[in-house]
């Protein structure tokens, strides 16, 4: 039986043209993207389309069309046997991550993709990568289940688990990588899907959309002579709700005392402090080194090996689900889809 795979398009480069009069990228239409890519005629897969209206540039994407997105998804759920999401770069693993945990037991690929150059410039990395991700968004086992049932990004010839990844270059056409869990797929002269990298399901249970997210978190990182009147500031905001700290290394911070009480203060009136390294590749540790350990005691929970994009957009989701601090704080400290090495 024949594939059907919804490509959705957001936005993005791989889907713009040069404006003869100012020579800047702006947003075009989807037919344009699709004449620049007679290949996809040669699929024995039936493609359909759906369109942002206007087309998005990601650096404004937000929450609101994190849901927007669920909802296209969940509303087609039923009709087709994969995604793929056409993504401006910038902010493709936040959106990537967000959606990772509102289609809770997805049971079909989500793939993400996009390209560095517009779809219709010669050198383009966007034909390879759509054609791919299609491909890998209709492919399923000998049981007609889909191979990768999971929420990717799809960059250079490799699909990441879209919660572990971060864009890694504005330049190069390997934009994007995992740099604390191996890809999902290679793909070269052969597609190989690393199954036993692959989450699975529960295949007779319905997929779940979730479609609320608090965003009432911010992201602050460490550095020397950081000022206490600054973070009392932050730590002291009303109505935020959590704190994503990126730390030194493996999770260290300053032993300056009114840090430390700074923090404790936070976490006593409610707030979710979650410590991640500031390092790309590596996990925070917060029994290894005193420093990690006088964070713990003021309250600090691990985000062991946490992308930042991930840390941010799983406090926007449990924050929706849990009033209650210690709730957020437990599930920051388990892996629900993926997205952590404990």
């Amino acid at each position: 039986m024949q594939s059907k795979v919804l490509l959705i398009y957001t936005g993005g480069t791989i889907g713009m043209n040069r404006n003869p009069y100012t020579g800047a990228l702006e947003p075009f239409d989807f037919e344009h993207l699709v004449n620049n890519v007679p290949e996809l005629k040669q699929f024995d897969t039936e493609i359909d389309s759906f369109q942002f209206n206007p087309p998005i540039d990601s650096s404004d994407m937000s929450p609101r069309m994190w849901t927007d997105l669920s909802h296209v998804i969940a509303d087609h759920y039923d009709q087709y046997d994969g995604f793929v999401v056409l993504h401006g770069t910038d902010t493709m693993a936040f959106t990537a991550s967000a959606l990772s945990y509102m289609l809770e037991n997805l049971t079909k690929p989500v793939i993400f993709t996009g390209s560095q150059l517009p779809i219709g410039q010669l050198r383009t990395d966007g034909k390879e990568n759509l054609i791919t991700s299609i491909e890998i968004a209709a492919s399923k086992d000998a049981d007609s289940h889909a191979l990768v049932p999971e929420v990717g990004i799809y960059f250079n010839s490799h699909l990441l688990r879209g919660n572990r990844t971060t864009k890694q270059s504005a330049e190069e056409f390997n934009a994007f990588e995992s740099f604390n869990y191996p890809h999902l797929v290679d793909a070269g002269v052969n597609i190989v899907y690393h199954k036993e990298r692959i989450l699975t399901p529960q295949w007779d249970v319905p997929m779940k959309p979730h479609f609320r997210l608090d965003n009432n978190v911010i992201i602050f990182s460490l550095f020397p002579g950081i000022r206490e009147d600054l973070i009392r500031h932050i730590i002291h905001t009303p109505n935020l709700k959590a704190i994503v700290m990126r730390t030194f290394g493996s999770g260290n911070a300053p032993q300056s005392p009114w840090l430390l009480k700074a923090l404790k203060e936070g976490t006593n009136n409610g707030k979710v402090i979650v410590n991640i390294s500031q390092c790309l590749q590596g996990k925070v540790e917060m029994d290894r080194y005193d420093t990690g350990y006088h964070l713990k005691e003021a309250g600090v929970v691990s985000g062991y090996d946490s992308t930042v994009e991930n840390a941010v957009t799983k406090l926007m989701f449990l924050q929706s689900h849990y009033d209650d601090p210690e709730q957020v704080r437990y599930y920051m400290n388990k892996s629900i889809r993926g997205e952590i090495t404990r």
